[in-house]
């Protein structure tokens, strides 16, 4: 018998593991195990995250003793789908400049952390824009705001209206998805050109960076916050704000949240013939043409993919709260 399992690393050794109890066949036990996390990687997102919620540092001192307390806490997964390709992530899905950041500064690694401030530098002052669309289903208390802005869509308008890919939750060995009905929710529709969309699971991306600071553990919804325009300077301005969570109060962010998120990439608006990448939980799920080591295979295609959150699936070892 096990108590749980402890991942001393960044975020990507908890998404593996996460990925790993639910490609088993006895997933409903296996993701029952509480897991625990002790910060030691480039980005430290969801220990930060538990340790900011009783204002300790993301340290691996503290992240150690609040495993042997032994308090817990539920935690979000959301299912990235495209066909029968699944990824599970907990903390991030990025599309845009905060992509196009985080992979591209990699032949700069050498440098530690920094390498993400300099290159943004580098990515805002030479910016670029996709086309696309996002669909999505608002949470409650964002449907007032969904309203304003974005349009309704009807459920025949979407990219994935079949009932086969409309109906989450089928019989397959593994955890395919949460039990819902996407034909009966209410989809609003957002145009691009995008700058940036990020979605987030949790309020810390990294020991310095707040993207979602109204996101919560196990609340069933994710975070997603979209740069539609905006100046050079302006944003520069918002990336310094992102240790605070004070950029999602600027006018040239949308911040709401979301059950259900449909992604439909694009390509760049200088350039038809090169796309972006995608990028969730630090691993590459998709690269379009062009992109940067666009050679290079990935989980999935660039093209349309489905999120859907499963409140509370997975447990954490937690502070005392």
């Amino acid at each position: 018998m096990y108590d749980g399992v402890v991942c001393v690393s960044g975020d990507g050794i908890l998404v593996e593991v996460i990925n790993g109890l639910l490609q088993r066949d006895d997933w409903k036990t296996a993701i029952k195990m509480p897991l625990g996390v002790i910060p030691a990687g480039t980005g430290n997102g969801v220990a930060k995250s538990l340790l900011d919620l009783v204002g300790e540092p993301c340290s691996a001192s503290y992240a150690t003793l609040a495993i042997l307390r032994g308090h817990k806490r539920s935690l979000d997964v959301t299912t990235v789908s495209q066909g029968k390709t699944r990824f599970f992530s907990v903390l991030m899905l990025a599309w845009g400049l905060v992509a196009d950041i985080d992979i591209e500064s990699e032949k700069w690694r050498w440098m530690g952390s920094a390498r993400l401030d300099l290159y943004a530098i580098k990515r805002i002052l030479h910016l670029r824009k996709y086309n696309g669309r996002i669909h999505f289903v608002p949470a409650s208390e964002s449907e007032d705001y969904a309203r304003k802005i974005s349009q309704a869509v009807s459920v025949e308008e979407l990219p994935f209206c079949s009932s086969s890919n409309m109906h989450v939750g089928s019989q397959e060995n593994g955890y395919v998805g949460p039990n819902l009905n996407l034909e009966k929710l209410n989809w609003r529709t957002i145009e691009g050109p995008f700058i940036s969309v990020w979605i987030h699971n949790v309020p810390w991306g990294s020991d310095d960076a707040m993207p979602a600071p109204n996101a919560k553990f196990s609340d069933g919804y994710v975070d997603v916050v979209i740069f539609k325009d905006g100046s050079k300077l302006g944003l520069l301005s918002l990336m310094t704000e992102l240790g605070s969570g004070n950029h999602v109060k600027s006018p040239h962010v949308l911040y709401f949240k979301v059950k259900a998120f449909i992604l439909e990439p694009g390509t760049r608006t200088t350039d038809s013939t090169k796309g972006g990448i995608i990028d969730c939980d630090g691993e590459v799920l998709a690269r379009g043409s062009g992109a940067y080591k666009c050679h290079e295979d990935s989980l999935m295609s660039y093209d349309k993919m489905q999120l859907t959150v499963d409140q509370g699936l997975a447990t954490l070892f937690s502070p005392p709260t």
